[in-house]
């Protein structure tokens, strides 16, 4: 009998899952349902939320490759198409950063193709663009997916893969965007005092948006310049600390294995009665093992769990951020060129996915602890930014555009019809456009956007979705074993590093796993 599966969204979680169900030998009808007007973009990656001076943070050595490898797919574009993304073909290697809107275009093409594979394989395949899915109702056999056009489809199981959520558009206005994502690339931003709150890429990014319609990037010798048309833009970015994301480094791909913080200790430190401060001995011992004269310069052996990130920050936070970014960038690009990796930044690179296994099973208290501490750190280390968009920063900074705001951890906002005003002890300041460029936060059951399938979480006691080692929901009747659940944003509360390709990829697989054996595994606490 043919199994019928819905896969709701069709950025890159919705095409991994599909390139792993599809290998099955058991006839599938699958139906995928896109609400953007063309499938396999995604959000970050479609013209409506990046243009082409905003960078991918991730190169085709990392990305898993759906039917061929990014670095492939770029070498047999066409050069014109190329140089319109300012890429030149005989420059193309696998660690390259590229525009967001070409690995849009990558993703579009492989969906295709893997379409076009599926169905020679016997599946039956339907896509639906311009279709937002706007229920998910239990029945007492199957699932009927609803959409906004009225219409009513049933099935066995859906994936839901609908990416990043934030919000909507109509909350934003000619002064205020909630998130980069909400109008900002559409928008005619004049040339006025921009806040920005945030210093990540996103933020990064959402400073490229308005600059770039008043001036452009231009390359004097090794030197990026901006060329400023109008003296009245000024843009900030700030946060709590004001320091800047280091840039991408080099490292050895495949991550090589850990020496001390094992899949095993980690299980061992979760059974303990201190589960952190244990967890911190191991990631301790695992930075002074890769490199003592880092462990020593910032007084590692004395620290622990809750003293560990003011270490690790002390330094850049009492240094100028554009400095410490130009010393960091000649660094890095020094490094890359001669392969060299720096030993405790790599530590912590593959130390990240491995203590993330532990968050779950931590005590509330132990969970802020975390949160407040070691969290920031790991995402510090895996959120370094393509050395071109430091290199775009300090070219701002030059041209008396950008300036960093530390905010310190007492901050008001304010906004008002035409304004945004931040006070802080040093005073206020006053924004005439504001964009809150913080990025995703871990999503509830009850931000879930389907009636039927909030309700059911949030009547089984649920505050978030709970889900087996398959991302098969669990514990809630009518959709257990039923609701595969991809969307980032709801497992991000257990799973805080959970975020990019390669999460989508490892998720998909666990999918395409128990769709394609029918085996529900549940999570082991």
């Amino acid at each position: 009998m043919t199994k019928r599966i819905a896969i709701v969204g069709t950025g890159p979680m919705g095409i991994y899952s599909l390139q792993q169900i599809v290998q099955t030998e058991i006839p599938l009808e699958i139906t995928l349902f896109e609400k953007g007007s063309r499938a396999g973009i995604g959000m970050p990656y479609s013209p409506d939320n990046a243009n082409k001076a905003m960078l991918a943070n991730i190169a085709s050595i990392e990305i898993p490759p759906v039917m061929t490898t990014y670095l492939e797919w770029l070498q047999a574009q066409p050069q014109d198409k190329l140089a319109g993304y300012g890429l030149d073909t005989k420059g193309l290697h696998d660690r390259q950063f590229t525009p967001r809107l070409l690995l849009g275009e990558y993703f579009r093409d492989q969906l295709m193709s893997l379409v076009a594979a599926a169905r020679q394989r016997g599946h039956i395949i339907h896509i639906h663009e311009d279709t937002q899915v706007d229920d998910i109702v239990a029945q007492p056999d199957e699932l009927t997916v609803t959409t906004e056009h009225g219409t009513d489809d049933l099935f066995d199981r859906v994936i839901l893969a609908t990416g990043h959520q934030f919000p909507d558009d109509d909350e934003a206005s000619r002064s205020y965007f909630p998130s980069p994502w909400s109008g900002l690339i559409e928008a005619a931003i004049p040339a006025t005092r921009v806040g920005i709150m945030g210093t990540s890429l996103s933020s990064i990014d959402a400073a490229m948006a308005v600059a770039n319609q008043h001036g452009h990037f231009r390359h004097d010798d090794d030197d990026l310049q901006f060329d400023l048309q109008n003296k009245d833009l000024r843009i900030t970015l700030m946060s709590r600390t004001g320091i800047l994301p280091e840039a991408d480094f080099y490292c050895p791909l495949p991550y090589q294995p850990l020496a001390i913080l094992t899949e095993e200790a980690v299980a061992a430190c979760a059974a303990s009665d201190a589960p952190l401060d244990n967890l911190f001995d191991l990631v301790r011992e695992e930075i002074k093992r890769a490199d003592p004269a880092y462990a020593l310069r910032i007084g590692l052996g004395g620290l622990d769990a809750d003293s560990f990130a003011d270490a690790y920050f002390a330094e850049r936070e009492a240094a100028d951020p554009f400095k410490w970014a130009r010393s960091n960038l000649t660094e890095v690009e020094r490094n890359k060129d001669a392969r060299i990796t720096v030993p405790w930044r790599y530590a912590l690179l593959r130390m990240h996915e491995r203590v993330e296994d532990i968050v779950h099973d931590l005590s509330d208290s132990d969970r802020d602890r975390f949160d407040t501490g070691m969290k920031k750190v790991f995402v510090d280390n895996y959120a370094a930014v393509p050395s071109e968009s430091i290199r775009r920063i300090l070219a701002l900074r030059d041209a008396g555009v950008l300036s960093i705001k530390a905010l310190g951890q007492d901050y008001d906002m304010s906004r008002e019809a035409d304004q945004t005003q931040i006070k802080t002890a040093q005073g206020t300041e006053v924004y005439q456009v504001f964009i809150d460029a913080r990025g995703q936060k871990p999503l509830a059951s009850q931000d879930i956007p389907f009636p039927s399938l909030r309700k059911a979480l949030l009547a089984s006691g649920h505050e978030f979705p709970d889900v087996a080692e398959d991302y098969s929901l669990i514990d809630t009747e009518g959709y257990s074993g039923r609701i595969a659940f991809g969307s980032i944003p709801y497992l991000m509360h257990d799973r805080p590093f959970v975020q990019g390709i390669t999460a989508c990829a490892e998720i998909a697989t666990a999918i395409g796993r128990g769709i394609n054996t029918g085996r529900k595994r549940r999570r082991v606490s």
